[in-house]
């Protein structure tokens, strides 16, 4: 049978391709992309930026359509077949970019360019791709010696093992913990909902009554924010909090201190100082010592208004219930109650005002005012899903930019939470500009028989949010693909996404799009006042609660590790200067933190609030000018989201801003500023 996912293709053919298509594809692209690398290692002329640098670039590209359609339907459109489909190739895509960084003969090649580049007369993206690939590859140990290699591959494999069994201890302990509740006065406070949850909970596991609580998050953030039994909330949290730190089958101390002292000395081997000096070396950051002086800067201005909040709510739990002294079990519960009691503000108040299709036509609205977009919904182009909604996009010299494709409700083959891909990326090749297909893919409320979808505020910024990484991709102007839209830093890879959230929040704005459903009555601004209000309630706290995870974060990885032997007494010195509640001692953090012991994390927590402070900064200069100025709004355009990761961000940021980003906007956004 003919396979379509071989053929030359631009639009993704979803109504065409089987299931069965998928597997010959990937051997196929594969066999292919192995031959066309063969083609640059065997070629005899002299190796140049063009015969090796370009080629290499450029070679794979079908394999890296099939993957492209193959991963993101994965994630969008899934059934068991194709995830039996992603394991068979997962591995073989892994073994062969194994195969091209060891190829010692392309290294060979890269390396002659490299070390001539100062005579080579390239251009600033030209440099940039040069420099990627070639660390791509001494990144990843080519220029080690044999038994130096040998080692580095023992530590990889020795690593992704501990990483898995971290990952596996802690899904087990969460499973493990069931508390069964009969007496349903243990529940006072519990919303109704979160109550038929425990209720049909305990049904599915066997119990004939009562309600089930666990700590997933939909089953013990509720009742850690509503319940009013404080020892049931103690024994939960004390549960949640030692997870993996009971010195038993599932204990990952030992884990966390194996897979530290592994990190470091990968790194040692290749010549860096800590694990952190290696990470951040691609990042803006730099340096472990910028990632210090940026999260004691904001620990130095936050610290005052966390100790306010945290006295304000002490204060507020004595005047209620008498408590003396408050615990990290009681937080949630107090602060939701203080927040209530100053805001009074509901979701179900603003969510009229934010039908699905008048939010789409809103963001749609602000990207024609900033950036001169016009998006046209067709129904000429092929699609893996009846609810996708699909879109050409124009600028106002109705010049093709884009195609759009937006998938915006739950459904059984989709996974949970939103995200921005790319279905072909931008580029440049023989004189012509190659324009991306950029999606992005949600789960909002759906519609009912009665009721439009209509979004809750969160949902109303996650749109805008992940529109702005949709941007990023669309207005893409680079020669090169691996340099194209969102293939930038890390830490830099949030601040379109973040800032186009800013707008939600602005009357001018919201004027556009926030309409009642049924009268078209524009949202009243005491609403949008009680939203940003609330936006900044105790900020300080939540602020140096992410400030404790980055500076623990760095003390595993920002120096050698050998001289740890426990692991909570680290963690107690590295929490010392951001704690606010008592320290309970059956309690440990790291043995659960997979964002930098299994996720990819590591050295990298801080970078959470540096975008902050990036969007903070960027969008403070909009509202200097004006939040649709069209000289910001096109110097935004061309500097940050037309240029990919074509330079180094922080030489694009200041290019567009004119100075470096000042923490000042952020701590202003979050309240934790006197102005005045």
């Amino acid at each position: 049978m003919s396979n379509p996912l071989l053929e030359e293709f631009d639009l993704a053919p979803f109504s065409k391709i089987k299931n069965a298509h998928f597997k010959p594809a990937f051997l196929k692209g594969i066999e292919d992309a192995r031959a066309e690398i063969n083609a640059i290692t065997s070629n005899t002329e002299v190796p140049t930026f063009e015969n090796t640098i370009e080629a290499l670039e450029f070679s794979g590209q079908q394999l890296d359509r099939i993957s492209s359609v193959f991963f993101n339907l994965n994630s969008a459109e899934t059934n068991e077949e194709i995830q039996k489909i992603a394991q068979e190739v997962s591995p073989l895509l892994s073994e062969f970019g194994n195969d091209i960084t060891l190829n010692e003969d392309l290294f060979t090649k890269i390396k002659t360019i490299y070390d001539q580049k100062g005579d080579l007369n390239l251009s600033v993206e030209q440099q940039t791709l040069l420099d990627k690939k070639y660390k791509s590859f001494s990144r990843n140990g080519a220029n080690l010696s044999e038994d130096k290699k040998k080692r580095l591959r023992e530590i990889d494999a020795e690593s992704s093992k501990l990483k898995l069994k971290f990952g596996e201890n802690v899904l087990a302990e969460t499973n493990k913990f069931q508390k069964h509740i009969t007496n349903e006065a243990d529940l006072d406070g519990l919303p109704e909902g979160a109550k038929e949850a425990a209720a049909q909970l305990a049904k599915s596991k066997g119990k004939d009554t009562g309600w089930l609580l666990t700590l997933d998050y939909p089953s013990y953030i509720p009742f850690m924010k509503y319940a009013k039994n404080r020892a049931l909330r103690k024994e939960l949290s004390l549960a949640f909090g030692s997870k993996a730190f009971k010195g038993d089958n599932l204990d990952n101390q030992e884990i966390v201190l194996k897979i530290a002292n592994l990190r470091h000395e990968r790194a040692t081997l290749l010549g860096y100082k800590t694990h952190a000096h290696f990470v951040l070396e691609e990042r803006m950051a730099e340096t472990p010592e910028k990632v210090y002086s940026f999260l004691n800067e904001l620990l130095e201005k936050a610290k005052p208004a966390a100790e306010r909040e945290f006295k304000q709510l002490e204060d507020f739990a004595k005047d209620v219930d008498g408590i003396d002294q408050l615990q990290k079990w009681d937080g949630s519960y107090y602060a939701e109650k203080l927040k209530q009691k100053m805001f009074s503000l509901d979701d179900e108040q603003l969510k009229p005002y934010f039908k699905l299709e008048n939010v789409i036509d809103g963001v749609f609205k602000v990207a024609q005012k900033l950036f001169g977009l016009q998006f046209e919904e067709v129904s000429d182009i092929d699609k893996y899903h009846e609810e996708v909604k699909t879109y050409r996009v124009y600028d106002l010299e109705k010049n093709f930019i884009a195609i759009f494709y937006a998938d915006f409700h739950p459904r059984p083959g989709k996974r949970g939470g939103a995200w921005m891909t790319s279905f072909k990326s931008q580029y440049q090749k023989n004189g012509v500009n190659v324009r991306p297909h950029i999606s992005n893919v949600c789960n909002f409320t759906p519609s009912t028989e009665t009721k439009p979808s209509l979004l809750t505020f969160n949902e109303v910024t996650t749109l805008f949010h992940e529109f702005g990484h949709g941007l990023h991709g669309m207005l893409a102007n680079t020669t090169y693909p691996s340099l194209s839209g969102t293939s930038v830093y890390w830490d830099f890879v949030e601040l379109p996404s973040q800032v186009m959230e800013n707008w939600c929040y602005e009357k001018e704005a919201l004027e556009l799009f926030a309409k009642h459903y049924k009268t078209g009555a524009v949202i009243p601004m005491e609403l949008v006042q009680k939203i940003k209000e609330s936006a900044t309630f105790q900020e300080g706290m939540a602020t140096l609660r992410q400030l404790s995870f980055g500076l623990l974060d760095m003390s595993w990885h920002g120096a050698n590790p050998k001289g740890i032997t426990d692991v909570k007494e680290h963690e107690v010195k590295a929490f010392a200067g951001t704690n606010l509640y008592p320290d309970t001692t059956e309690t440990c953090m790291s043995t659960a933190f997979a964002h930098i012991f299994q996720g990819g994390y590591s050295s990298g927590y801080y970078s959470y609030k540096w975008a902050e402070v990036l969007d903070a900064d960027a969008f403070a200069y909009f509202k200097e000018k004006g939040i649709f100025n069209k000289q910001v709004a096109t110097k935004f355009k061309e500097y940050v989201l037309s240029k990919g990761g074509t330079e180094n961000p922080m030489v694009l940021y200041k290019r567009f801003r004119g100075a470096e980003p000042k923490v000042e906007a952020l701590l202003e956004r979050a309240g934790l500023l006197k102005v005045g």
